[in-house]
């Protein structure tokens, strides 16, 4: 499949913010070249893997995007309104004891903001796409900063089992956070290539499991499945798609979970949906659309669609309410899924960050935006 032409667009709003922008980018093309090395290491047996980077799946319906340079234009002078918020965001802190406390019988998801969640899988702790730094971009100076806290510290996070990637983009890949995490974490799971990311970050080798789409993995009881998803990659203005993206399935016990990392929406959800007969509970990219990269993120009525096409039985809504990546106010995901799922009976998950949300237990579902600015 062809590149999709200007997809890098929402990439960049992790980079910059306005007025840093070109500093930033400059940051992080520096310490790509610096970074870059020797030899890349190649992946020609993976169907996904092409002249050099790695493809998304054949999309007869990919939608057109913008020129790289109208989305670079728009993000240093493009203006907007509401996308971040003024009143505090709520936060529910968390510390170990009440973690400890969860049954162990069960699986737990915990919201920490964006796309990054806690796990309890049954007696076991696990992260998604950790990312504890208060910005998303190379450099601390600039970059989009985090509407909040996190609901718990680095720090005081229980022992870590195993840590899931979707993809490499600083909102997802965080270096401090990996740094700090490296030795301690028993297993890392990752899309292809990601593991030299990782091993420049400190984790030993014999740690990492990287899986091309639809590969496979078990770790204490746990079992892995890297799936496909329509996005890209890179973490400077020279290494784009040299490593893959995807969504996963985790399977604990008789329960199924599925996370879509970043995606526009692609016929890979249908397919999905048909391999694994359904899901308990589906955390669903929805926040950083916009009608210039409709192909690399979803709308709420996509991620909708899609959610219906993996057959899941809760909505768990993602990738939103922590960093100002797009030009939609910063509730505009929130009020839009929650109309949506409304009138198509589906259930919904809008927990507060740092909510404990118990997978296949009743809860009480609350707007906790509404009224905020």
């Amino acid at each position: 499949m062809a590149e999709d032409p200007g997809s890098q667009g929402s990439y960049l709003p992790q980079l910059l913010r306005r007025g840093t922008a070109l500093a930033a980018a400059g940051c992080a093309f520096v310490a790509g070249c610096s970074a870059a090395g020797g030899g890349e290491t190649r992946y020609e047996n993976s169907p996904q893997f092409k002249d050099g980077g790695f493809h998304n799946m054949a999309n007869p319906d990919l939608p057109a995007q913008a020129s790289a340079w109208r989305i670079w234009s728009r993000f240093i002078v493009g203006s907007k309104v509401d996308t971040v918020p003024v009143d505090p965001i709520p936060v529910k802190p968390l510390d170990k004891p009440t973690l400890d406390a969860l049954d162990t019988k069960t699986n737990h998801v915990v919201r920490l903001g964006h796309s990054s969640h806690l796990l309890k899988l049954r007696d076991k702790y696990w992260l998604i796409d950790p990312v504890f730094s208060d910005r998303a971009s190379p450099v601390q100076w600039a970059g989009p900063k985090r509407f909040h806290k996190t609901p718990i510290a680095l720090e005081e996070l229980p022992p870590i089992e195993g840590v899931i990637l979707s993809h490499d983009h600083y909102d997802h890949l965080d270096v401090a956070t990996i740094e700090y995490l490296s030795k301690d974490v028993k297993r890392y799971f990752v899309p292809l290539g990601v593991r030299s990311r990782l091993l420049a970050m400190g984790v030993p080798a014999d740690r990492v499991t990287e899986l091309d789409w639809w590969q496979s993995a078990e770790h204490d009881g746990v079992k892995l499945t890297a799936t496909p998803a329509q996005h890209f990659s890179g973490r400077t203005l020279g290494d784009r798609d040299r490593t893959l993206w995807a969504s996963w399935v985790v399977q604990s016990g008789d329960q199924r979970i599925f996370y879509s990392g970043d995606s526009g929406y692609f016929p890979g959800f249908k397919q999905i949906g048909e391999r694994f007969g359904g899901f308990d509970i589906a955390l669903m990219e929805n926040g950083a659309y916009d009608s210039m990269w409709p192909a690399v993120h979803m709308t709420p009525e996509q991620s909708v669609k899609a959610f219906e096409d993996l057959r899941g039985k809760v909505f768990f809504s993602v990738h939103n309410s922590t960093f100002d990546l797009a030009f939609h106010n910063w509730h505009d995901p929130l009020d839009r899924i929650a109309a949506l799922t409304e009138a198509r009976k589906i259930e919904l998950a809008t927990p507060v960050i740092g909510e404990v949300v118990t997978v296949g237990a009743a809860r009480t579902n609350t707007r906790w935006w509404v009224g905020l600015r």
